[in-house]
């Protein structure tokens, strides 16, 4: 099996009380860029739009759209997950983050199959940024990790670190396994 046909994630639109600061924080700290910009009336008075994208085949990734009361008191949004393509990438972000005043509560951790940056964007909003490690461990499961090891000795880190906890195996099995469930429950639902 390749991929659940019917539906794919494509995008996120977020609730924002300053879309200027927002826009520069996703644009200039996180490198996405700028689509689209514009005002929509709505039931509730105009909004103003943002569209980022990191994908010059996707037209916006993350919408930002003005309109977030000043005090909300619970964010439902648990977190933004961003897939970084590289270690290299994720320990870049890292020191851009660390660096940004408007970033808030800043947590590299591994998850045993990927090492994750957590962190508050400008209006608390949490973002995780990533890269898949080649395994697999039951989940959840989240221990701090040292990201300024360099990226060779951080992955052997991680990989002892994943070897001690239960469900390890390589990706790859554990894609087989999910590939069979999926199948199965394809197959129950056609007939």
């Amino acid at each position: 099996m390749q991929k659940k046909p019917g539906l794919s994630f494509s995008h996120v639109g977020i609730f924002v009380r300053d879309i200027v600061r927002m826009a520069d924080f996703y644009s200039n700290v996180l490198d996405f860029t700028i689509t689209d910009r514009g005002k929509l009336d709505s039931p509730h008075g105009p909004l103003d739009l943002v569209f980022t994208s990191r994908d010059p085949d996707v037209h916006h990734q993350i919408v930002l759209v003005s309109g977030r009361p000043e005090h909300v008191p619970f964010n439902v949004i648990n977190q933004l997950s961003l897939q970084a393509d590289s270690l290299e990438t994720l320990q870049a972000f890292y020191r851009r983050l660390k660096d940004d005043p408007g970033v808030s509560d800043l947590q590299p951790v591994t998850h045993g199959n990927a090492l994750s940056l957590y962190c508050r964007d400008p209006e608390g909003n949490r973002l995780e940024l990533y890269v898949d490690t080649p395994w697999y461990v039951s989940q959840p499961m989240r221990v701090p990790m040292p990201i300024e090891l360099p990226p060779d000795e951080l992955m052997a880190w991680s990989e002892r670190h994943a070897r001690a906890l239960p469900g390890f195996c390589s990706r790859e099995e554990w894609r087989a396994k999910m590939a069979r469930k999926m199948d199965a429950a394809a197959s129950g639902a056609q007939a």
